[in-house]
């Protein structure tokens, strides 16, 4: 499937400065993939990156667990460390549709869960309206 062009994640994340902020923790890495939403979430399929000047700034990913799709976009400390004020975007996509869209200005962000097992979906993350990336799809 084609991806959404970045004008289209522009949109995007200029659209979530109105949506309540996700959950943003900056704890440890490791802390950093448990799903507040559902702790018995597995990832599906494999992890994208976000890159922004040649740098990895960001991992997006897919996860399902307790009937519904999650995206997750976790912002890397080498981005952190350079860069000031950002906003990080994370949505479950199905076609060219955006679903469950949440934004942060954190160090990751949580969908809140899609009814999408059905569907052929796919994560797509993003900073500001920098740089994206998505998953592959995955049905």
């Amino acid at each position: 499937m084609k991806s959404l062009s970045r004008r289209s994640f522009r949109i995007l994340a200029a659209a979530g400065l109105a949506v309540p902020a996700a959950l943003a923790v900056s704890g440890p890495a490791h802390a950093a993939e448990i799903n507040p939403r559902c702790t018995s979430s597995v990832q599906i399929g494999a992890t994208a990156y976000v890159t922004v000047g040649g740098q990895t700034a960001a991992s997006v990913k897919q996860f399902k667990g307790c009937g519904k799709n999650y995206a997750y976009t976790y912002v890397w400390q080498q981005y952190r460390d350079t860069h000031g004020k950002y906003q990080v975007c994370t949505s479950i996509v199905t076609g060219n549709t955006l679903r469950d869209l949440q934004c942060s200005n954190g160090v990751e962000v949580w969908s809140l869960g899609a009814n999408t097992l059905a569907e052929c979906t796919r994560a797509l993350g993003g900073i500001s309206d920098v740089a994206s990336k998505e998953t592959e799809v995955r049905c």
